[in-house]
């Protein structure tokens, strides 16, 4: 049978819905817009178009992006700007820092765009950025959403010796379609990437996720959290893909509900700590619920 997602692309399926998320607004979500305009900060909310930011800026939460807002990949799916980034900003992690004390936070997401262009793909800045909110906010806790650092594996041990609450990095497709969809990554060095972190601490809370969707099978869904739990990976997010535009790779079909619910009932089932499974669901969703 020839792969769907070589032929030429069928009109868009109509958004149900279930897809619908409210417009942003509200007093909560007016000041988080503005502390990270004031702070000159990025946001993967913003960035990523994510379809819950009115929701989370309304509860005072926000995943951080760090190391600028171009990205030196140019993964088929992914809305953040790509490019020659710019210079790096030693002074982020403490910009960032001081936001996280202004909105109070007691769970705190860090994420970024790759830079391949630094030797370290920018793992001190996560680094510094996680030992500035310790200081700073000591009961709050850190979950950070890193890259894959291209395999430097000394990169990703520095990331863990600032001891984050949980380590995320998403596998985002099944192998199928993998190099397709993320030409710059490699599905076997994601799973390597995550079996590296639970072997340099066992207790390391670990947590990937999957967006469908996308033109993968639910055989293939299933193969994917095998692939995940054999790394031990504690927590899986698996949300719909959505596609930015019609530039970008195509949406190839709305997974209901139900199938969101049987995702969830055989991961649990597999053995993960905690599943997180719904059309709206992105890595960063209710994450201080996940631990």
């Amino acid at each position: 049978m020839p792969d769907p997602i070589s032929l030429n692309p069928s009109p868009r399926p109509r958004r149900p819905e279930w897809l619908k998320a409210r417009a942003p607004a509200g007093a909560d979500y007016e000041d988080v817009h503005q502390l990270m305009r004031t702070q000159a900060l990025n946001t993967v909310c913003e960035e990523a178009r994510c379809p819950n930011l009115g929701e989370c800026w309304n509860q005072r939460t926000a995943t951080f992006l760090l190391l600028g807002d171009t990205c030196t990949r140019g993964c088929r799916y992914c809305a953040i700007a790509k490019g020659k980034p710019a210079p790096l900003d030693e002074a982020e992690p403490e910009r960032v820092a001081a936001s996280v004390a202004h909105l109070r936070l007691r769970f705190a997401v860090l994420t970024s765009v790759n830079r391949d262009d630094l030797p370290d793909g920018g793992a001190q800045i996560f680094a510094r950025t996680i030992g500035l909110i310790r200081e700073r906010v000591p009961d709050c806790k850190v979950e950070v959403l890193i890259p894959d650092f291209d395999g430097n594996w000394d990169a990703l041990h520095l990331v863990l010796a600032a001891r984050p609450d949980v380590l995320n990095h998403n596998i985002e497709t099944v192998p199928r379609i993998f190099r397709r969809f993320r030409p710059r990554a490699g599905f076997d060095q994601s799973i390597e990437l995550l079996a590296r972190a639970r072997a340099f601490d066992p207790q390391q809370i670990t947590k990937s996720g999957l967006m469908v969707g996308a033109g993968e099978s639910n055989a293939e869904v299933l193969e994917v959290m095998d692939a995940l739990r054999s790394a031990d990976v504690n927590i899986m997010t698996i949300g719909q893909y959505l596609a930015p535009d019609s530039s970008y790779w195509p949406i190839e079909r709305y997974v209901t509900p139900e199938e969101f619910a049987m995702f969830r009932s055989e991961g649990m089932r597999r053995g993960f700590r905690h599943v997180e499974s719904g059309p709206l669901v992105r890595s960063s969703y209710h994450a201080h619920l996940h631990v």
